[in-house]
């Protein structure tokens, strides 16, 4: 069953599975904004929860016992259910007996889209409906449409973020056989690149001091994307050449070296008390 907002100037349509966005539809332009899933990556835009990436050794240990979830978690896998409201789509998810053999937690899970204009608005709500304190971290992963109209090419287009940036960049020895290392980076904009994204395998920032970026072809802008709240922002595509692009704000990273056991102290990890919610949300405009 598909959800829809829409206004005059764009259409929005949301699935079930995984409470993804299937259609962003620019009226003004009559041009899909969202990845379709059809060319390298089966994915369109999953929420990473309770783990960004995976674990060194793709299981981790709670209390002495063994556990292990596929890559970026539960919800990407998983049927939400669905409300229409008048304006906004609400999907909801709650942790059940084949949750807790991947997850030992007790969760209620939350997303709402709401449209504005040409602005869609995505936020969470995750509340720790268990009795114990609950590890977990959180990341977004939404593919945009790059080149958006045929006859235009991938690398005509470039992300120009809000300010001068001095970051950090992690840096993976492709081999695994070192452990990864934090680049100092300086920049104002980057132009999409498949050779810079293959050969990072992912491009991961740290300490940006933007709250957003323009998604720029030729210097027009087309999409403006809004990450406030996150401390990372990855950028990724498909080694297959693929006509979209990740733009991942995420509270954690995949464990890029062995070491890091204890899921409970992992970086990026965060700790939710009993009945206690955690909120986050972010935000993208066609322009």
């Amino acid at each position: 069953m598909a959800y829809v907002l829409e206004n005059e100037q764009c259409r929005v349509e949301c699935i079930e599975r995984a409470g993804q966005i299937q259609h962003f539809l620019d009226k003004d332009r009559q041009v899909e904004i969202m990845y379709q899933g059809d060319q390298g990556w089966s994915g369109l835009n999953p929420t990473l929860f309770p783990i960004v990436g995976n674990t060194w050794t793709k299981d981790y240990k709670i209390n002495g016992q063994t556990y292990a979830m596929k890559n970026h978690g539960l919800i990407r896998y998983a049927d939400l259910v669905g409300k229409q409201e008048k304006d906004a789509i609400v999907f909801t998810y709650d942790s059940n007996e084949e949750t807790r053999k991947q997850y030992p937690f007790d969760f209620h899970y939350e997303m709402k889209y709401r449209l504005e204009g040409k602005k869609l608005y995505i936020d969470y709500t995750i509340t720790n409906t268990g009795n114990e304190i609950m590890p977990f971290t959180f990341g977004l992963h939404p593919a945009f449409r790059i080149p958006q109209v045929e006859g235009e090419a991938f690398e005509d287009y470039a992300f120009v973020f809000e300010k001068e940036e001095h970051a950090k960049q992690f840096v993976m020895d492709p081999s695994g056989q070192t452990p990864y290392s934090l680049k100092d980076v300086t920049f104002k904009e980057w132009k999409c690149s498949r050779q810079d994204i293959e050969e990072a395998a992912t491009i991961i920032y740290q300490d940006l001091q933007s709250k957003y970026l323009t998604v720029c072809w030729k210097k027009e802008p087309r999409l403006r994307f809004d990450f406030e709240q996150f401390p990372y922002l990855a950028i990724w595509t498909h080694p297959k050449t693929s006509d979209f692009i990740c733009i991942e704000p995420w509270y954690g990273h995949a464990d890029f070296e062995p070491g890091h056991d204890d899921f409970y102290q992992r970086e990026g990890t965060m700790l939710l008390k009993p009945q206690e919610t955690f909120t986050t949300g972010y935000s993208f405009e066609a322009l």
